[in-house]
């Protein structure tokens, strides 16, 4: 194989972190499957840390900031909360990676972070109030990542349609004198269109934030 870079280390992480769940992504295992030795990859990595660094800054790539240009600071809020739950829905390992790696270490999480902070800062709230939108933010695009609406690519049509019969089944098996709405709704409830599912849920998010700056 040609020369071993950073990035195809990164990219083979992924591959197998999406896969098989990050406790599978080691150096040894790694080394293995890009046909080099261990002392190869800790050339680019000393160890599991700067690994999970590597990766983490790999995903925020595609959705860093660059020039605002003539975007409102609510465009561009929205632009980062969409560019996050692109890539957990991208990567099932994302959500891991993000949790577990130490974020001070991470250069293009730090540009969004610090990004958020100034966007909300300009929207008219206090230091500590920006503050407590990025988590939210983060915290919120995370959730709806990882809701269970989503099936993952492993799930056959099958497997899916199964899922979706029975639950759907037990909501409307309730007792409609005693939850009307629940069986009335259980169609919708269990088989919310995934892109509906997320445009909205950003949609709610950040409707609050702007109804809060309005208030300014």
């Amino acid at each position: 194989m040609g020369k071993l870079t950073a990035d195809a280390i990164v990219d083979r992480a992924l591959r197998v972190g999406d896969a098989e769940g990050l406790d599978a992504v080691t150096i040894r295992r790694l080394a293995a499957d890009l046909g080099v030795t261990p002392m190869a990859l800790y050339w680019h990595f000393k160890n599991k840390d700067q690994l999970l660094a590597g990766m983490a800054d790999h995903l925020i790539a595609g959705f860093a900031p660059g020039e605002p240009g003539d975007r409102s600071w609510r465009e561009r809020l929205r632009e980062v909360m969409t560019g996050l739950i692109r890539v957990l829905r991208a990567h099932p390992c994302a959500k891991s990676v993000l949790e577990q790696v130490d974020q001070m270490t991470v250069p293009n999480f730090l540009a969004v972070w610090d990004e958020a902070l100034g966007l909300a800062r300009s929207a008219g709230f206090t230091v500590e109030e920006s503050c407590l939108i990025t988590k939210y933010l983060l915290q919120s695009a995370i959730s709806i990542a990882d809701a269970p609406v989503h099936f993952t690519a492993c799930d056959s049509p099958e497997v899916v349609a199964e899922f979706v019969r029975v639950k759907r089944l037990g909501l409307e098996s309730l007792p409609a004198a005693t939850y009307p709405n629940l069986v009335e709704m259980a169609g919708p409830m269990i088989e919310v269109s995934p892109g509906l599912y997320d445009t909205f849920g950003v949609d709610l998010v950040l409707a609050g934030i702007e109804a809060l700056a309005d208030r300014r």
